[in-house]
């Protein structure tokens, strides 16, 4: 794969009482490593207002840049925010909406969001935010068609995540769309984190469950599953190799991803069929029939309706071809 290592400007804008976690985020997905063929990031982080900056953790931050450098960069993004009440400073929301009408990708993690929608950049756009909020942000802005049950939404020119964690999973999902899966799980490797998560919020939601025999065998079942990808799997055939009634299968699939057995083995499969696709000289027919697609025909399908794209301009992207 041709990966572009041309230098790209990031500007992550933070503000009084910011939790350092989310600022950190990322600082740490984008930080300029320099190393080999890893992308060469130019990242600011940027005050929103007058210093010093003040966090949750007792320290405070300062900054050489303000918001002006939101119309140097490339991408900006709004790590968080102190507050879903509270309306940001109108020289942010100003700043953003320059910054989107230009061309820049504008990301909003956790409560982010709420600066984006207040911005008015969310309006007649899929977004999400965190679980906790998301009754809240629903009332407030109803023109935001709010996503309860994903890690993070890519609309385009703007990307939201769910709350603290979801955000790293965002900002390696806008490393891996840009410079690809073989990058991204470096990256995901140094951090020691899964480079891509299947499920959503819902998973998070409630308690875990203690841990039990029947919680083995279900971890087993997907490991298997995720090993044998290119086969058929029904709900009954899953079932009875975790040892476990249909019905009690399902519900323990469930809080332990957050969606049924169908989506999950479709979301598996697409992810193996996109890293296929970016690594590897298959044709669609091998790809389909190695991800349990079948055809190149259903390859293509849940590629359009899941994606909003095609198998082969998904691989001239990454390829340049």
């Amino acid at each position: 794969m041709n990966i572009d290592i041309a230098m790209s400007r990031l500007a992550v804008v933070a503000f009084d009482r910011i939790s350092p976690f989310h600022l950190s985020v990322p600082c740490l997905v984008f930080e300029n490593r320099g190393e080999g063929d890893l992308p060469r990031f130019d990242l600011r982080v940027c005050a929103a207002e007058p210093a010093p900056l003040r966090t949750h953790a007792g320290f405070d931050i300062a900054t050489r840049y303000g918001l002006k450098s939101l119309d140097w960069a490339d991408t900006v993004i709004v790590p968080s925010w102190r507050d879903g009440e509270e309306r940001p400073p109108e020289t942010l929301l100003k700043a953003l909406r320059r910054a989107h009408e230009r061309g820049a990708h504008i990301v909003g993690l956790c409560l982010g969001a709420y600066v984006l929608a207040e911005a008015g950049l969310l309006d007649g756009r899929r977004a999400t935010t965190h679980w906790g909020w998301s009754e809240h942000f629903a009332a407030r802005y109803p023109r935001v068609e709010l996503q309860r049950d994903v890690l993070y939404v890519d609309d385009g020119r703007i990307t939201t995540s769910a709350g603290t964690a979801a955000a790293l999973d965002c900002c390696l999902h806008l490393l891996r769309r840009r410079h690809g899966a073989e990058i991204a799980n470096r990256v995901a490797r140094r951090l020691v984190v899964a480079p891509h998560r299947q499920g959503g919020q819902a998973q998070y939601i409630e308690q875990p469950l203690p841990a039990s025999a029947q919680d083995d065998r279900l971890a087993a079942v997907l490991a298997w599953a995720l090993a044998h990808l290119d086969q058929a799997h029904s709900l009954d055939a899953l079932a009875q190799r975790a040892l476990m009634s249909r019905r009690s299968f399902t519900r323990h699939f469930r809080d332990a991803t957050g969606t049924t057995v169908g989506e999950w083995l479709a979301g598996q499969r697409l992810a193996r069929a996109q890293r296929m696709l970016e690594t590897s000289e298959h044709g669609l027919d091998a790809i389909a029939a190695q991800t349990g697609f079948g055809t190149a025909a259903s390859l293509r399908q849940h590629f359009a309706a899941r994606l909003g794209t095609s198998p082969s301009a998904y691989r001239r992207g990454f390829r340049g071809v």
